[in-house]
């Protein structure tokens, strides 16, 4: 005789072997708690009513004219009005179908000499019939079992009241739950193909693979499951913006002038570090300004593309004639009105000033409005592209 291993009992006891017996919360509010409710008494009720007046002719008068499987498909078309077990084929089909097996097998018992065994044979050949069809539905499997259990011989028995009572319920989930804005039937299949982007195949690709490996039923579509998945990574990505700060993504490796540096200094720094600012602080390291290369362009005036490169050459170049009316310094063409932020800053509240405004660098101060860092449009595209992977 073998006996579970240390492993085996380790595991039975485990927490976490016992915290699967417990319920998951119900996430609803309770305004759908009331629409789920109220769409199982209409639909029961609507085709309880129907079947009843329908039953009273003198063909099936004897017969019930309401099958208890159908308190089970209610639950599913009015509760989980978009999962695949609980569209209309798999309501009428997956019923309908099974009560037909279960009636076959009622046929077949006294071959099988075993009430028990024809009723676990009816339940697995229904099961299997449905997944053939592609229209498994849960109350299938009582369905079939109702029809052994109750001795149910009369194949009719599977159009009144089984058909119609899906028949009245799939209608009465169609009225009711459209009319409460939930789509039903709700599409299964994907519609025609469009293109794509890049991004959007690879999902695709990833989420094909994760189901085939799953490879299990799950009663959620795919195209439903792929949604949810975009808009988590979209709440996700909308998460990381609104919590960011200017701090976390400021360049802090700052070049900075003074108000005296010489512009052929300050031209060198911008062609050896390859960058398109300089903000210009005084001794406490607040911003006294920024040079930028539009600051030069328009210190030289090349406005007219004309000896662009002389006139640039001319500007920056250093001359040792003191009277000379050319710029000679940072501070004499330098930009004085510059628009800073606070470290502690919302990084989303500055998307309008790169956006609207035409800032492409804005310098990043502490509470003392020292200079601390610089923030540059290129650092913001990098910021939003790592925001966007899912596992950044």
């Amino acid at each position: 005789m073998n006996l579970p291993s240390r492993d085996g009992f380790n595991a039975l006891l485990s927490a976490d072997w016992w915290r699967g017996f417990l319920p998951a919360r119900t996430r609803i509010n309770n305004r759908e708690r009331l629409r789920i409710v109220a769409g199982s008494l209409f639909g029961i009720f609507l085709t309880g009513l129907l079947c009843f007046y329908f039953g009273q002719s003198s063909v099936v008068q004897k017969l019930p004219w309401l099958v208890a499987p159908l308190g089970a498909s209610a639950v599913l078309v009015f509760a989980v009005p978009a999962g695949p077990m609980s569209q209309p084929w798999p309501v009428v089909g997956g019923n309908t179908l099974s009560a037909l097996v279960g009636i076959a097998g009622v046929h077949g018992m006294h071959l099988l000499g075993s009430p028990e065994l024809a009723a676990a044979l009816a339940v697995a050949t229904a099961i299997a019939v449905m997944l053939a069809m592609r229209c498994l539905h849960p109350p299938g499997g009582a369905m079939a079992l109702m029809m052994v259990m109750g001795g149910i011989r009369e194949p009719a028995f599977a159009l009144y009241p089984v058909l119609l009572n899906c028949l009245l319920l799939v209608l009465a989930g169609i009225g009711y739950n459209n009319a409460t804005r939930r789509h039903y039937p709700h599409s299964q299949l994907k519609p025609a193909a469009a293109p794509t982007s890049p991004t959007d195949q690879m999902l695709d690709a990833d989420l094909d693979a994760v189901l085939a490996r799953y490879n299990q039923v799950l009663d959620v579509s795919r195209d439903d499951l792929k949604a949810l998945l975009v808009e988590t990574q979209l709440r996700a990505y909308e998460r990381k913006l609104t919590q960011m700060r200017c701090a976390d993504i400021m360049s802090r490796d700052l070049v900075t002038v003074a108000f005296d540096t010489p512009l052929q200094q300050a031209w060198a720094l911008l062609r050896e570090r390859r960058i398109k600012a300089l903000p210009v602080v005084d001794k406490s390291f607040r911003i006294a300004g920024i040079i930028t290369l539009a600051d030069f362009m328009r210190a030289a005036e090349l406005d007219v593309y004309e000896g662009f490169g002389d006139k640039l050459r001319n500007l920056v170049r250093t001359t040792a004639n003191v009277f000379s009316s050319k710029p000679k310094l940072v501070g004499q063409i330098m930009t004085r009105n510059v628009r800073v932020a606070s470290m502690e800053r919302y990084l989303v509240e500055l998307l309008p000033l790169f956006g609207s405004t035409g800032h492409h660098h804005i310098p990043i101060v502490d509470e003392d409005k020292r200079l601390v860092g610089m923030i540059t449009q290129s650092d913001l595209v990098a910021v939003l592209g790592r925001a966007a992977d899912p596992a950044a």
